[in-house]
């Protein structure tokens, strides 16, 4: 029987989040594999010493951010699934943008923030000037790290976006042009293995130009056209993911990839089509052990 390390955040213990564990254990049940639960707070003292047996372990199935652990993990010489490079690539927005763009995968019109020092700030802001000029308004503002929908903001002002980044100097900061033909709406391409499994659309519900469901939105099944699957296939080998989540804005001129997600929620998807992520998540997992 195959065995595993799912890794998990010590500090994200919500209902929401041990859903998801316990529906990854599940499916790892039904595939015949056995999943170790433990997290980054167990394992960080452990990690590099002898207490800790990686070889008791066929895989790491890393469901966190916490990227160094993971490279401390590959450093052991264990297979982590999604590996520790790419969990960085999608965790920094930044990072996402310069790979996709480095690929040829169209996103939407992006200039990176200059970077600062919490307690020195901005001392000019003329560079402001230069993104609204190139964007236009409404702009909308990223922090490099967030989720859910979460730190990703519209102004519609040269003093609305003089104030917003003043108040967050020092945090990571990119700046997006606005999609107007998507807004309040994108397709999440849910892809496993360099395939598709499932796809859905989602659609704000309360006139915000985010579709998050986590913010109330609403979903129903789609069937991704060939060109939103191209372009999310293209994403996730880019980023060089085992399976993601990609995020797929309408664009005039075809689709435009929004976010990527390594560690994509999929409640949603199961309620909405039919599909559990988790399973196809584990088949695969343990279809690449043996292939291996």
């Amino acid at each position: 029987m195959l065995k595993g390390l799912m890794v998990v955040n010590a500090f994200l213990r919500t209902t929401k989040f041990d859903d998801l564990y316990h529906t990854l254990l599940a499916s790892a049940a039904g595939v015949g594999m056995a999943l170790d639960v433990a997290t980054n707070a167990e394992l960080c003292c452990v990690v590099n010493t002898p207490d800790f047996d990686a070889s008791a372990y066929d895989f790491v199935l890393f469901w966190d951010k916490d990227v160094q652990l993971a490279m401390q993990l590959e450093a052991r010489g264990m297979r982590v699934f999604n590996s520790a490079q790419s969990i960085l690539w999608c965790d920094d927005k930044a990072l996402t943008y310069l790979k996709l763009k480095e690929a040829g995968i169209p996103t939407a019109p992006t200039i990176l923030a200059p970077k600062t020092f919490p307690g020195i700030g901005y001392t000019d802001l003329t560079f402001l000037e230069q993104a609204a000029d190139q964007l236009g308004f409404p702009m909308v503002v990223k922090e490099c790290f967030g989720s859910f929908g979460q730190q990703v903001y519209l102004v519609h002002t040269m003093e609305e976006l003089r104030e917003k980044v003043t108040a967050m100097a020092g945090t990571p900061l990119l700046f997006q042009k606005l999609i107007a033909e998507s807004y309040g709406r994108d397709v999440r391409v849910n892809v496993v293995g360099g395939r598709v499994a499932a796809s859905m659309l989602r659609m704000s519900t309360d006139g915000d130009f985010r579709s998050n469901l986590t913010r109330g939105g609403a979903m129903e099944k789609w069937q991704a056209t060939p060109e939103q699957e191209a372009a999310a296939l293209a994403a996730v080998k880019a980023l060089e993911l085992d399976f993601a989540g990609v995020d797929v804005m309408f664009g005039n001129d075809g689709p435009i990839i929004c976010e990527v997600n390594s560690n994509a929620h999929f409640k949603t998807t199961l309620e909405c089509t039919g599909v559990n992520m988790a399973d196809e998540i584990m088949r695969y997992i343990a279809g690449k052990l043996v292939e291996a």
